[in-house]
């Protein structure tokens, strides 16, 4: 990369020099005066000369108190030299005072309009300056491939340009800054180095709580970087370097350091979005592998589990039903599992399908209660149902699940001697049943209740009662509740002795009759 990366703008001479270039042009404008006057030359072409000379002055030096000092010199000088009687100011001719005042006059505005020019194109000149500079920088910053090069190309950019001293520390996604920075000096004997972030903390409040433009230290004016997420780091100016009172000088800094969040803002969300769709090929790869095992295991596992159910007809020795019953639990425990894994792997690939239709939520129930009795015979589980008998539109496979899911989950948490309970009540103000089940266990502790419903979350308790699980039973309760309309929520219970999971069916509105429902399923 070029270390210019913005054409200087042209800077006005020093005093001194302006002074030496005045009286140069002066002199040599006196000098050729001289030779016209010799040469018989009328006294206008004198004149010609020295406003030739105020506007040579003023365009050289830049300075319009110059052009006014010499404009009266001139004059002076022409009235000394050049008018009779020579060497000295008094005049003979009354002609001389036109011409004098013609000629301070003419001087005058020659030398405002060449000092207004100046300043004009001196002002265009910047203009142009900063904007070459910021696209230069824009130009680089969109090559860039990395954040250390972002940083580099920012200090580099930035020092060039305004010829400070100056810094890009970064924040991480947490917004903490990082422990060291990349640091350039104007001076040329040591360009780039790395420095420490020191008070990191203090830092990071005095950014995220900053009001104005820029922060101000003992030794840097900190310019922070946002971005659409928060900060991204800061750019830092050696305060001995600039006028912070520049107001030019304050849009110049303020326009790169944009240029520079942006980039950096770009490149956070491009890697971002790489990481994403990498998730997304490897959840992709995960759904395919687990389609596939529980594709091969749910066959097999009907069959144990048909077998369990044979050989437990047959069996007389109590250690062998016991065994036979164990192996039949754990086949059916294994099944659900393969069920939910299947529907997870669904619901990912978006073949998750709803076929609905009217449905008797007290046979779906009944059939769920009979599937858990299957593997968990010695829990009692209550229903308590509405008088008001109502048919609802529902998938009644998903929603069978869903109800298994739960019942699972309560027995999970609730020793074999305390009872399970599911509770239906229609509120039809809302036109939608509700369906809460209700364990006697412990309750969900507060770090877990947030996190119930995400995937393969599982609670951290270590009774003795508890069974195994991993974390995909609430999370397909949630998508197939969600998929029907309805809501579903976990809480403690009110008496605090357990948890409840509620949720709902909308059955909108259309309400449906016994005998209009097909039980042939």
């Amino acid at each position: 990369m070029s270390d210019n990366i913005g054409p200087a703008v042209s800077r006005k001479p020093g005093r001194f020099t302006a002074l030496l270039i005045s009286l140069g042009i002066f002199a040599g404008a006196s000098f050729v005066g001289y030779l016209f006057h010799i040469m018989g030359f009328p006294d206008t072409n004198v004149v010609v000369v020295y406003l030739l000379a105020i506007l040579l002055i003023v365009w050289s030096t830049k300075r319009f108190l110059y052009g006014l000092f010499f404009s009266v010199a001139t004059t002076f000088t022409f009235n000394y030299f050049f008018s009779e009687p020579r060497f000295t100011l008094s005049v003979n001719d009354p002609n001389y005072y036109i011409t004098f005042v013609t000629m301070l006059v003419t001087a005058l505005i020659t030398s405002i309009l060449t000092s207004r020019i100046q300043r004009e194109a001196h002002h265009a000149q910047k203009k142009e300056s900063e904007i070459r500079a910021i696209n230069n920088l824009t130009n680089h910053l969109t090559d860039a491939r990395d954040a250390e090069e972002i940083a580099d190309i920012a200090v580099r950019s930035i020092g060039d340009v305004l010829e400070v001293s100056v810094g890009c520390l970064y924040f991480d996604e947490t917004g903490n800054p990082e422990n060291t920075y990349i640091f350039r000096t104007k001076r040329p004997e040591q360009r780039e180095l790395r420095r420490r972030t020191e008070k990191a903390e203090e830092l990071r409040w005095r950014i995220n709580e900053l009001r104005t433009p820029y922060d101000e230290t003992d030794e840097f004016y900190d310019f922070p970087l946002y971005g659409k997420d928060g900060t991204l780091g800061i750019i830092r100016i050696a305060r001995e370097d600039i006028d912070i009172e520049d107001r030019d000088l304050q849009e110049l800094i303020h326009s790169m350091v944009d240029s520079v969040a942006m980039a950096v803002d770009r490149f956070r969300f491009i890697r971002q979005e790489i990481h994403s769709r990498e998730e997304i090929v490897k959840e992709r790869y995960r759904a395919n592998l687990l389609r596939a095992i529980s594709h091969d295991i749910r066959t097999p596992l009907t069959g144990i589990i048909g077998t369990s159910e044979i050989l437990l007809g047959k069996q007389k020795d109590p250690e062998a039903i016991d065994l036979t019953r164990r192996i039949q639990s754990d086949a059916q425990w294994l099944h659900s599992m393969v069920e939910n894994i299947l529907n997870l792997t669904r619901i990912q690939d978006e073949e998750l399908e709803l076929k609905k239709q009217p449905e008797a939520l007290e046979e779906i129930i009944g059939s769920a209660i009979e599937r858990v009795r299957g593997h968990a015979p010695q829990y009692d589980i209550d229903v308590e149902f509405p008088e008001e008998f109502l048919l609802v539109p529902m998938d009644a496979k998903l929603i069978e699940q869903v109800l298994i899911n739960l019942m699972d989950n309560a027995i999970k948490h609730t020793p074999p001697d305390r009872q399970i309970r599911i509770l239906v009540e229609n509120d039809s103000k809302a036109r939608l049943q509700r369906i809460r089940v209700q364990d006697e266990g412990d309750g969900i502790s507060e770090e877990d209740l947030p996190y119930i419903f995400e995937k393969f979350y599982t609670s951290g308790s270590n009774k003795p009662y508890f069974a195994r699980g991993v974390g995909l039973g609430l999370a397909i309760c949630e998508t197939i509740i969600h998929a029907h309309g309805g809501t579903i929520h976990a809480r403690n219970r009110a008496d605090k002795q357990g948890a409840e999971f509620e949720f709902t069916l909308p059955y909108g509105g259309e309400t449906y009759e016994p005998e209009h429902f097909d039980r042939g399923r």
